[in-house]
């Protein structure tokens, strides 16, 4: 069983994915508008859209004939929360970085 952490990263390792994502940032869309700039069958973006919403970070609304896409950033809030983890453990080597630096150039 994938954990949706990994579904999101998984999601997200994608170029054309994580560019269909920033378009969604700006607003829902059709599949043949999210298709428009991209060199790939309207079939390959079909594809991508399924992953991304399988990772829950899209969803699909019904509106008349067309389905538009929706960006669901919810789930990145837990991609952010793991990053903080790093962010935090690489601030404090930088820290003793800088102090060791400091001690360098007092030495000299």
């Amino acid at each position: 069983m994938v954990d949706r952490l990994s579904e999101v990263f998984s999601a997200l390792a994608d170029p054309t994915r994580r560019a269909i994502l920033a378009r969604l940032a700006e607003g829902e869309a059709t599949v043949n508008q999210i298709a428009e700039p991209f060199p790939i069958s309207l079939q390959a973006v079909s594809k991508h859209l399924k992953v991304l919403e399988r990772a829950g970070l899209i969803t699909r609304g019904i509106q008349a004939q067309w389905r538009p896409c929706r960006l669901d950033a919810a789930p990145l809030r837990g991609v952010a929360e793991w990053v903080t983890e790093y962010q935090r453990f690489w601030e404090e080597r930088y820290d003793e970085l800088g102090t060791y630096l400091t001690k360098i150039q007092k030495e000299n």
